[in-house]
């Protein structure tokens, strides 16, 4: 991990109706790093990543990356850039899985890089699918995606953000409905691509498979950032207890 600010956050604001959604977040990601992004349901945790990536436009504050400034970018120029996010819901086209990554095969970014001078797409899909688990040699690849298990379709969601050769991805829980079998697989791929020079920022339920890959996490709930920091040590403040277990806590 480098000293390197990829990602920048600043007093980041969101209401819908009379409900404020996220309320004055900031954060920064270095580049390199592994940032767990947790709390209680409707926290705000989704909706954050849905400012950051431009699916949504906040009434307050500023995203930047890699030092420009990219709030109300619309999400496809923000994908054009270098970041790249997977979904809560996987929602893949009714096609052969290695289909689902030709789009963002020949989406511009791909076609800079060095995606490009590598010939058939459909032979890189397959390759990338492969990275990720698919096994080649079962024919997953060619099954229609949307007939897929939970676990092959958290993976062709990170396959879809890795064929855009990123420089940060947004896993919103990629580890979500994963059997223990499943987990031990996707752990120590997460923690390749962080190896490769990923960033990643992860929002995720599954605390301990999390804490086993981040270093630090922020703790969002009812919109606000509550706490920052190493998990251990966030997890033990007495703020974070209560969002997760109730105000009737003892220290």
């Amino acid at each position: 991990m480098s000293n390197e600010v990829l990602l920048r956050a600043e007093g980041l604001r969101k209401s819908f109706g009379g409900v404020t959604a996220v309320n004055d977040v900031s954060f920064e990601i270095k580049r390199g790093e592994i940032l767990g992004v947790i709390g209680p349901n409707g926290s705000g945790k989704t909706t954050l990543v849905n400012l950051i990536s431009g699916f949504i436009k906040p009434d307050a504050g500023e995203v930047h990356f890699e030092g420009k400034k990219i709030t109300g970018l619309p999400p496809h120029k923000i994908a054009n850039l270098g970041l790249a996010r997977t979904f809560q819901i996987p929602r893949p086209y009714h096609l052969p899985s290695y289909k689902n990554l030709i789009v963002p095969l020949r989406s511009p970014r791909a076609r800079r890089s060095s995606w490009g001078k590598l010939g058939d797409r459909f032979s890189l899909a397959i390759d990338l699918l492969e990275e990720v688990g698919f096994e080649r040699d079962a024919y997953v690849p060619y099954k229609i995606a949307s007939s897929l298990p939970e676990g092959y379709l958290k993976r062709l969601e990170l396959a879809r953000c890795l064929s855009l050769r990123p420089e940060l991805i947004i896993a919103d829980e990629i580890l979500s409905g994963l059997s223990m079998a499943e987990m031990a697989t996707m752990t120590p791929l997460v923690e390749k691509l962080q190896m490769q020079g990923m960033t990643i920022i992860m929002i995720e339920h599954r605390l301990r498979e999390l804490f086993s890959l981040c270093s630090r996490v922020i703790v969002m709930n009812f919109g606000v950032k509550i706490a920052e920091g190493v998990p251990e040590e966030v997890m033990a403040t007495k703020k974070v207890k209560e969002a997760y277990l109730g105000k009737e806590i003892k220290e």
